[in-house]
């Protein structure tokens, strides 16, 4: 007789799961399903990973600090020195890429002119260099990475005086720049964006406007990282930490409406936002010997008193995460280039770490790569609550390009999912454990068994 512990789903086929090497934390004598598993590189994804080179990203490093500044209110029609310069190199780069990718990349200049406002004293032109690669089998399903090409001084209105802007963030910019190249010549079935955006540091505009352009066209955006200040492995104390990159993701979601609060305090949902959801995967395929990182997931929208571009992807309600150097030196971040008591500040190239840079690139790569040939995140995915009941029924929409599905649950106060339940093609699911005492999800899994990021539940009667 099947125990209470095992689980009933709506295909027949299925039978109860092995919990065997589930964490003393998380398993229950009978716990149904299989112990989730990181997600292995493939061949094709550690080839990609190791095209990745260290040097083109160095010299992209420097070239944009040579431009002297980058400001977003400096020169935008000298060919040498000033943000307008750096914007014809970056297009200049990425159609050299273009150039090269038979056609499956094409690149825009994305322009606008924002009015006066916080920081932008007049009517200044904004321009983002926007690169994208093609999805092959579902170009409406996007993933975007960015890096902001724009610099600043320690006096933010200062847009004259040199401002190298290597570590923030020329260093993102090499990693977008990069991931187009090695990315350029293979065929996702997602499209994927690369982005060098302007006005980050006068208050996102550059990034909030392409956002917002992404949400008017209804681009379903399933994913969104900007890479800002990735460029250096050591802290202001000297020590370093060359394998560990930081991901901020947000729990409360930016963009939530007074019902959804409702909604998310009764089920308890604050560690289950599309963001957190995002995070577990990057740890899940970016951990690994090809990137030889660590991913230290941070449970924040951002750091205290900053801010990234993926906020303005965050308002408009697509789940979007940063990922930042383990620790940061502000010696050499939003400072005029100076010698002070025998010390040098300035965001200047001799203080990045090129081959962290590089590190930084490939688990990039991984999420992008693995995110764009898997399916896509359910859509629609719902749990019953109409009757009281010990056991749980989920539901949820078709996704393109799926070959079965799986529920994933993990007890209320574990960081991750612990365990996944195949449940075949099935489009709903009953499983014999409480809703009240665990928490599920659904991810998709491909005809190759690549998984998509979960999805959590709202509840339908």
């Amino acid at each position: 007789m099947t125990s209470r512990r095992a689980f009933l789903t709506a295909s027949a086929v299925l039978g109860a799961v092995s919990a065997a090497g589930v964490p003393a934390s998380a398993a229950q004598p009978g716990a149904p399903g299989a112990p989730v598993r990181p997600q292995r590189p493939g061949p094709d994804l550690r080839a990609l990973l190791r095209q990745v080179d260290e040097r083109r990203i160095e010299a992209t490093v420097r070239r944009l600090a040579a431009f002297g500044t980058r400001h977003t209110l400096s020169a935008q029609d000298d060919p040498v020195r000033g943000i307008g310069a750096a914007r014809d190199w970056l297009y200049a780069q990425f159609q050299q890429v273009a150039a090269a990718s038979g056609g499956r990349l094409t690149v825009e200049l994305q322009s606008y002119v924002q009015p006066p406002a916080d920081r932008i004293p007049v009517p200044t032109k904004i321009t983002n260099v926007v690169a994208t690669l093609h999805g092959s089998t579902e170009p409406g399903r996007v993933y975007v990475v960015s890096g902001h090409y724009d610099s600043r001084r320690t006096d933010v209105m200062d847009f004259t005086g040199d401002a190298p802007g290597a570590d923030d963030d020329a260093s993102g910019v090499a990693v977008a720049l990069e991931l187009a190249r090695v990315l350029s010549t293979r065929q996702p079935a997602a499209t994927i964006v690369f982005a060098a955006v302007a006005g980050e540091e006068q208050g996102l505009y550059g990034a909030r406007h392409m956002a917002q352009q992404f949400k008017a066209a209804g681009t379903d955006v399933q994913a969104m990282f900007t890479d800002d200040i990735v460029g250096s492995s050591r802290a202001d104390d000297g020590t370093r930490d060359p394998t560990t990159v930081r991901l901020f993701a947000e729990g409360v979601p930016t963009a939530e409406t007074p019902a959804e609060a409702n909604l998310r305090r009764s089920i308890g949902g604050e560690n289950d936002s599309p963001p957190r959801q995002l995070a577990r995967f990057v740890k899940s395929v970016a951990e690994n010997d090809s990137t030889g990182m660590t991913v230290r997931v941070i449970y924040r929208r951002d750091r205290y008193l900053r801010g990234g571009d993926h906020i303005g992807f965050l308002e408009q309600g697509y789940p979007a995460a940063r990922f930042t150097e383990p620790a940061e030196d502000f010696a050499h971040q939003h400072q005029d280039v100076r010698v002070e008591n025998g010390v040098q500040y300035g965001d200047l190239p001799q203080f990045c770490d090129f081959p962290f840079i590089a590190r930084v690139a490939r688990v990039n790569g991984a999420a992008l790569w693995s995110l764009a040939t898997a399916p896509g995140t359910p859509k629609g995915v719902k749990i019953r609550t109409a009757a009281l009941t010990n056991d749980s029924e989920l539901l949820w929409d078709a996704t393109p390009g799926a070959a079965s599905y799986e529920v994933l649950w993990r007890e209320t106060t574990a960081p991750d999912w612990t365990h996944a339940i195949d449940v075949g093609p099935a489009l709903t699911a009953k499983i014999d454990l409480s809703k009240d005492n665990v928490f599920f999800a659904v991810r998709a899994v491909g005809p190759g068994g690549r998984r998509s990021p979960a999805a959590f539940p709202v509840p339908v009667n």
